[in-house]
């Protein structure tokens, strides 16, 4: 019988998939946004202990990772008037091949990892660990700044997942924590980005080799 949030989970799976075949920023961030969503909703769903206080942090960092971050980022590609990525350093057909290879990987990988875990579920630790790497994958594979940004939140979405996989209580005062350090470091890059705009006219990372000190 399938457990409810391994439905959710294979969600999650088709977010890194259509993100790294997307070439347009604003479906990556929507496809982002919904991805640390559906991450954000998995505690309710494995068992774990939500009191008052638990459920509030949850439904901030909720909001934070689904809504505030991305349309965060969302203002500042309005902002510097991109709305595609420059071309990438893996193509987007072998970015999808490669997100396939990283899945099956994912799942042979957690068949031999022999760790307790706090509820029988499927996708559970091959979804955060395909989230994580894939977000490993998108900091090298692309070259825009914002698709990097992306990657590393998705990371932390990985991050996220992995300690909800091995933790039989949410950790909210320290995930909130990291997500208020993510949140100031997409603010810092926003104001980054839009410098690099102004003296380049592109936020394509291979040009920021030209600057001299």
């Amino acid at each position: 019988m399938t457990h409810p949030v391994d439905t959710i989970l294979s969600l999650a799976l088709l977010s890194v998939l259509f993100s790294l075949g997307t070439s347009h920023l604003t479906g990556l961030i929507r496809f982002v946004a919904f991805q640390g969503v559906v991450v954000s909703i998995v505690p309710f769903f494995i068992g774990h202990e939500m009191t008052g206080g638990g459920l509030l942090f949850t439904m901030v960092t909720l909001w934070i990772r689904g809504v505030v971050i991305p349309l965060s980022i969302y203002l500042v590609i309005k902002r510097v008037a991109i709305h595609r990525e420059v071309e990438p350093i893996i193509g987007y057909h072998a970015s999808l091949f490669a997100g396939l290879v990283l899945i099956v990987a994912a799942f042979v990988v957690s068949y031999k990892l022999d760790v307790p875990l706090i509820m029988k579920s499927v996708l559970l630790i091959p979804t955060a660990i395909t989230i994580l790497v894939t977000g490993m994958f998108m900091l090298i594979a692309r070259r825009n700044a914002i698709a990097m940004v992306l990657g590393y939140i998705m990371m932390e979405n990985g991050i996220y997942l992995v300690g909800t996989t091995f933790s039989t209580r949410a950790h909210h005062i320290v995930e909130f924590g990291i997500l208020l350090d993510v949140l100031a470091g997409v603010m810092v890059m926003a104001i980054i980005l839009q410098n690099i705009k102004q003296k380049f006219d592109v936020v394509d990372t291979a040009v920021l080799r030209t600057l001299k000190e």
